[in-house]
Protein backbone atom coordinates (compact mmCIF):
# COMPACT_ATOMS: atom_id res chain seq x y z
CA UNK A 1 0.00 0.00 0.00
CA UNK A 2 2.55 2.55 0.77
CA UNK A 3 2.62 5.86 2.39
CA UNK A 4 -0.44 7.86 1.88
CA UNK A 5 -0.13 10.68 -0.53
CA UNK A 6 -1.84 13.66 1.79
CA UNK A 7 0.77 12.17 4.38
CA UNK A 8 4.05 12.50 2.15
CA UNK A 9 2.57 16.46 1.01
CA UNK A 10 2.81 17.22 4.52
CA UNK A 11 5.83 15.58 5.53
CA UNK A 12 8.64 17.72 5.96
CA UNK A 13 12.49 17.04 7.23
CA UNK A 14 12.86 17.64 11.22
CA UNK A 15 16.21 18.18 10.66
CA UNK A 16 15.83 21.15 8.04
CA UNK A 17 12.54 21.21 7.50
CA UNK A 18 12.93 20.78 4.10
CA UNK A 19 11.01 18.87 1.48
CA UNK A 20 11.18 14.87 1.52
CA UNK A 21 11.06 12.46 -1.67
CA UNK A 22 9.66 8.83 -1.65
CA UNK A 23 12.16 6.52 -2.08
CA UNK A 24 11.82 4.35 -5.69
CA UNK A 25 11.22 1.15 -3.38
CA UNK A 26 8.74 3.07 -1.51
CA UNK A 27 10.07 2.41 2.24
CA UNK A 28 11.92 5.42 2.28
CA UNK A 29 11.93 9.34 2.18
CA UNK A 30 14.85 11.12 1.38
CA UNK A 31 15.88 14.98 2.12
CA UNK A 32 18.22 15.99 -0.51
CA UNK A 33 19.45 18.81 1.12
CA UNK A 34 20.54 16.95 4.34
CA UNK A 35 21.43 13.77 2.55
CA UNK A 36 19.38 11.77 4.84
CA UNK A 37 17.04 9.14 4.28
CA UNK A 38 14.35 8.31 6.93
CA UNK A 39 12.54 4.55 6.91
CA UNK A 40 9.15 3.76 6.50
CA UNK A 41 8.39 0.54 8.51
CA UNK A 42 5.17 -1.26 8.41
CA UNK A 43 3.59 2.09 6.76
CA UNK A 44 4.66 4.51 9.51
CA UNK A 45 7.55 6.83 8.79
CA UNK A 46 10.24 6.80 11.38
CA UNK A 47 10.83 11.07 11.45
CA UNK A 48 13.48 10.51 14.10
CA UNK A 49 17.05 12.27 12.88
CA UNK A 50 19.12 9.93 15.05
CA UNK A 51 17.35 7.11 13.27
CA UNK A 52 17.60 8.37 9.86
CA UNK A 53 20.91 7.10 7.89
CA UNK A 54 23.35 9.21 6.34
CA UNK A 55 22.84 8.55 2.23
CA UNK A 56 26.29 8.26 0.40
CA UNK A 57 27.81 9.99 -2.24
Amino acid sequence: MGIRKELLEILVCPKCKGELRLTPTEDGLICDKCRLLYEIRDEIPIMLIDEAKPLEG
